[in-house]
């Protein structure tokens, strides 16, 4: 009433002040949630791997940016599914959520995660390492209404501003309440099984002062048939900002607890020849509807990394727990922009992951794996303990899987980073130049138990594969509940511990002096590290006999329980350092069009890839291969862009070259297997993205044309062969026609045939996988949609496990989920 009041009071005297001021103007209304899912307005800044945000045409860097709008179109939850779309960027989805493989612009994919690329959370990293095995940054990342904009760049600039990211940088931008009110969306899976909630909301509390809340809660068995609840989690993340004359400050908050099925490699039928293979289904499995890790496949007893008996159930997949707080301020100090980002996260959890390593014919597994006669039951499932009677007709197919349990009790991947940088702007001769002096400091955890343990499976879809237990033809099981052994497919190292912390400072500046429309630009980096820690595991007769099912009878399998004793301790002290730069010329040809250079050096220290290898003492924890310590990574590029009336299109032919040391995850003698590489490569390609909106229809496409080979192997035989896996050609495209009542478009993916391995001989096939949309806005705030990923059940291979066509007409592969259809409905308020 008191408002009320005041205001019936004041009003006389603004309406005479605004009478008498004539030209005042009144801020204008702020918008609503609702009128920016409507907007189209373009935006022409880039702000991630740069020192000052700047107008793209003034940038020589490539670069890319999805906003919260279109990313709600192309249909896909994980980060995964979302980075496939970015130009230049090659994104293998096929594990499910989490811990896909990614590399950009020709760069090898030679291990797992993201060697090359940097993802980040409004600016600072998740994870300073991007390829830790098995714990990718995407680990303990998600997609939600907390994310208003993708950004990415390519090459450049990246070298000089991030730590570990030569290749470039993803980073995921969230809305800090300058918008009115939010939405909520429920959905759920139309043809599979998935429900979903979720929600975002910000806005002013005062005219300073602002804030955002958002998250998501799911729960279900995903893509592919599990026969259980594979998904099932949520996260919020918040933030909340004070701003004052020149600047702000801002705290923002993240709670993640999720867990996700992960989805490792299935069986495969192939025939025909290594150049032109025919790949169909092993019969009653689906490469693209199922996996083998299923309802039937529980729990695994194990000792853990403190040696103690215990269990471990595969169901529980991938599970990230996240509390992060951050802080972030920027303002102005005797003509300096001071800016500071710094942010805490407590990164835990633990992993259980069925991981197939080779396929046999069910007939010869007793031979095969026990290296005499014996016989085959079911050890777990509905016909747990009976016998199976005719192996070569097992489910239609006569096959088991040959598989591995690998558990990770994730302690600690815990980080601290502070990115402090001071900006000036100054007029010298006539031009512009800009001078940023930074110093980021960052601690990353590496604690984490990891164990192995292999065991036998069928071969069936439908979530019903369960484990097989071999029995001598004494009558004495060779196996233990399905258990091959408790000491890992290759015996030595299978029982781990890393528990090593890493410290990195790296102060670095830049130069960039604009004159008419010329700019040059310049960047140096000094990285510099200190790893400290240890390594320990369990040798070839570190072994332990527990009558584990307390039946008084000790199968060969319960002699076998692997440990890690204190004295296989190794010691990890070493210390690294390396200067990355990047220079660069663009030239503003005119308003709408602009053309730039850029060489760079940059590179990637190692992580837990080079512990306990020949690099490493194992005695002192020093350096024994000194250029083991990081890898180096040169690029160059050169770029035309332009933007006119809804038309932009940028073009970039880029070189890059590097030498990697890392482990890589093969086929040895038809069983996968994990060995250590040291390689050099070289990459020539083009890169191309663009778009157009023309009334209601629009249209964005990218492309990456590369040729890319191996320059240095230890198999000479292997030198100016392609890198397994590198298309020459990474395509999307985006159309899509929108009203004021519906938007209907696609998001099409797509690459052309590779190798599968670097030996180039057997060849994987292009695909284009098509997800496709609708919405329709029946009334004002609310929003049905409908989305099909791939649409047309493409059989979209990302792996294929074998050098050659193989003789038993078996590979083991990945592939992207079939076609999943889920509908949403979306509320604003």
């Amino acid at each position: 009433m008191k408002s009320a009041y005041l205001s019936a009071a004041l009003a006389p005297l603004l309406l005479a002040t605004a009478a008498y001021a004539g030209t005042e103007e009144q801020d204008p209304p702020r918008q609503t949630a609702w009128e920016a899912s409507r907007t189209r307005e373009s935006d022409d800044m880039v702000v991630t791997g740069v020192a000052k945000a700047r107008d793209r045409l003034d940038s020589a860097t490539s670069t890319s940016s999805i906003d919260d709008v279109e990313i709600a179109k192309i249909g896909a939850y994980s980060v995964t599914d979302l980075f496939r779309t970015i130009p230049g960027i090659r994104a293998e989805a096929s594990l499910g959520e989490v811990n896909g493989n990614y590399t950009i612009r020709g760069l090898p994919m030679v291990g797992s995660g993201a060697k090359y690329l940097q993802f980040q959370e409004d600016g600072l990293p998740v994870l300073e390492f991007g390829d830790i095995l098995a714990l990718t940054p995407d680990y303990f990342m998600r997609y939600d209404f907390n994310v208003a904009q993708i950004e990415s760049i390519r090459g450049g600039s990246a070298s000089t501003f991030a730590s570990n990211a030569p290749g470039g940088v993803i980073n995921l931008i969230s809305p800090t309440g300058e918008v009115e009110g939010g939405s909520f969306q429920a959905s759920s899976g139309v043809d599979y099984d998935s429900y979903r909630a979720d929600f975002n909301y910000g806005g002013h509390l005062t005219d300073t002062l602002r804030f955002n809340i958002g998250g998501f809660y799911r729960e279900g068995e995903g893509p592919r048939d599990a026969g259980f609840d594979a998904n099932r989690g949520g996260q919020i993340k918040a933030n909340i900002t004070q701003e004052f004359e020149g600047g702000f400050v801002r705290l923002e908050g993240k709670l993640l607890d999720d867990a996700v099925i992960g989805y490792g490699p299935a069986p495969l039928l192939v025939s025909g020849t290594n150049d032109d293979p025919d790949y169909t289904d092993v019969p009653n499995f689906s490469m693209l509807r199922d996996t083998l890790t299923s309802r039937n496949i529980t729990t695994f007893p194990l000792l853990n990394g403190d040696g103690e008996l215990t269990e471990v159930n595969l169901q529980d997949g991938n599970h990230a727990v996240v509390r992060s707080l951050g802080f972030q301020t920027r303002f102005n100090l005797r003509g300096w922009t001071i800016t500071d980002h710094m942010r805490y996260a407590s990164q835990s959890g633990d992993q259980s992951l069925n991981y197939p390593l080779a396929i046999a014919p069910a007939a010869l597994a007793p031979l095969a794996f026990g290296a005499r006669p014996g016989s085959l039951s079911y050890a777990t499932g509905p016909q747990a303990g009976q016998p199976i009677t005719d192996p070569s007709a097992l489910n239609g197919n006569g096959l088991v899987s040959f598989s591995t349990l690998v558990h990770t009790d994730i302690r600690s991947l815990d980080n601290f980073t502070n990115d402090l940088r001071a900006s000036r702007v100054w007029d010298i001769g006539g031009g512009v130049l800009t001078t940023t002096l930074g110093l980021y400091n960052a601690e990353q955890d590496l604690e984490y138990d990891r164990q192995y343990i292999p065991f036998f499976q069928d071969v069936v879809g439908g979530g019903e594969s369960a484990l097989i237990d071999i029995v001598n033809t004494d009558g004495i099981p060779r196996t233990q509940d399905g258990v091959y052994n408790f000491f890992g497919p290759a015996g030595a190292g299978s029982n781990s511990r890393v528990d090593v912390g890493y410290s990195i400072v790296a102060p670095y500046g830049s130069l960039n002096y604009r004159l008419g429309k010329v700019a040059l630009g310049a960047s140096v980096r000094f990285d510099s590290g200190e790893v400290t820690g240890f390594t320990v595991a369990n040798g070839a007769t570190d072994v332990r006999t527990i009558d584990v099912d307390g039946d008084g009878v000790i199968t060969a399998a319960e002699r076998t329980f692997a440990f890690a004793p204190a004295a296989n301790r190794q010691p990890v002290d070493y210390d690294y350092d390396y200067v990355s730069y990047s220079a660069s010329v663009n030239y503003r040809v005119s308003q709408n069009v602009s053309t730039f250079v850029r060489y760079s050096q940059g590179g990637r220290a190692a992580a837990e890839k080079i512990l306990r290898s020949p690099a490493v003492s194992p005695v002192t924890g020093d350096l024994v291969q000194t250029d083991a310590a990081y890898d180096p990574v040169k690029q160059a590029e050169i770029g035309l862009k332009y933007r006119r009336d809804g038309l932009f299109a940028n073009v970039t032919g880029f070189w890059a070259e590097v030498n990697e040391t890392n482990q890589q995850i093969r086929p040895v003698n038809g069983v996968t297997q994990l060995v250590l590489v040291q390689r050099g490569y070289q990459a020539l390609g083009a890169e191309f993205e663009g778009g157009i909106r023309r009334g209601p229809f629009s249209l964005t496409a990218g492309a990456t044309v590369t040729s890319a080979e191996i320059t240095d192997a230890e198999d000479p035989a292997l030198v100016g062969n392609t890198p397994r896996r590198q298309a020459d050609l990474i395509f999307q495209v985006m159309p899509q026609y929108e009203t004021d009542l519906f938007t209907v478009g696609a998001s099409i993916v797509g690459t052309t045939e590779s190798y599968s391995q670097d030996a180039n001989q057997l060849t994987m096939p292009g695909y284009a996988t098509v997800n496709a949309f609708v919405e329709v806005r029946p009334v004002d705030k609310v929003v049905l949609s409908l989305t099909a990923n791939n649409l047309f059940d493409e059989m979209a291979l990302t792996d294929v496990g074998s050098d050659s066509l193989p003789a038993s007409g078996v590979v083991l592969a990945q592939a992207l989920p079939g076609r999943t259809v889920r509908a949403a409905v979306r509320f604003y308020f």
